[in-house]
């Protein structure tokens, strides 16, 4: 089974969790560990920065590929996107699972997350990805609206990484190839609540109880800390669909305003074209 699980990608990590979960192994993941390395050797680590937050400060997020789930529409397997938000000092991570992805979706997942939290950070450090970021600047970036006001009525201020700097996003970028690598790996699902609920199972089961690797102490303990310094948040209405409605409603305004302006001008004998988002008068 090691072997096999090995040739889809696996880890050892993944494969010691599903020996445990699946087949009620009993050994420790040393021993699964110096398996694995015997069969494909030991790999050096790479050496990278190491960021440090305040508890409560900032959290980090990002996309990544997610497993294949069965579309219910077309009856075929479609790759799906893979949320991560992590907040940086306890590394605790809430990760969601969505077929496609627009500025609106990524307002929502963002409500979800934080919502799962029970409150939210100072701080959110992105990429420059169209959902958030219209224009990447490193001194005044033009953030998306709809993302700019949600975030804002959360109490928290979008920092957008500068271009081609990825590793300023260190810990959530380790936390999407943490899940895509161990728990995702190889796996196919019929639904997308399916995947969503074994992610969730394993988040709670495996991520959360997990003893981090730099600070040696356990997600959920250091979470248990930082969480009351996080800004709790009065949840009600999702705050993406009022601002999208407002959003809305302000465009359609703006056009009636606009095509009564026109008339107006064109009087009773002129005449006004519009195409809905500009007036002419003849």
């Amino acid at each position: 089974m090691i072997e096999l699980e090995l040739s889809r990608g696996r880890n050892a990590m993944g494969i010691f969790q599903d020996l445990v979960d699946g087949h009620g192994f009993t050994g420790g993941y040393q021993s699964v560990k110096r398996f694995v390395r015997k069969l494909r050797g030991a790999v050096s680590p790479e050496a990278r920065v190491i960021i440090e937050t305040k508890l409560g400060e900032e959290c980090q997020v990002d996309y990544g590929t997610g497993p294949m789930v069965r579309d219910p529409d077309s009856g075929k397997y479609r790759r799906t996107r893979l949320f991560v938000l992590t907040l940086g000092c306890s590394r605790k991570s809430v990760r969601l699972l969505v077929f496609r992805s627009s500025a609106r979706i990524w307002a929502e997942l963002h409500e979800k997350a934080f919502r799962r939290l029970g409150g939210s950070p100072r701080i959110a450090v992105l990429d420059n990805l169209r959902e958030g970021v219209l224009s990447p600047d490193i001194y005044d970036p033009g953030l998306n609206p709809l993302y700019r006001d949600v975030l804002a009525h959360y109490g928290v201020t979008a920092l957008p990484c500068k271009v081609r700097d990825p590793d300023r996003k260190g810990k959530v970028e380790s936390g999407v190839g943490y899940a895509q690598m161990t728990p995702l790996k190889g796996k196919k699902f019929e639904s997308l609540e399916e995947a969503q609920a074994y992610l969730d199972h394993w988040e709670e089961r495996w991520a959360d109880k997990r003893i981090h690797g730099r600070t040696k102490r356990q997600v959920a303990a250091m979470f248990a800390e930082e969480k009351p310094t996080c800004r709790r948040c009065r949840w009600s209405r999702s705050a993406t669909t009022s601002m999208a409605s407002a959003s809305f409603m302000w465009m359609a305004a703006s056009r009636l305003m606009l095509l009564t302006t026109a008339h107006r001008r064109a009087g009773s004998d002129g005449r006004s074209t519009c195409n809905g988002t500009r007036c002419t008068c003849d």
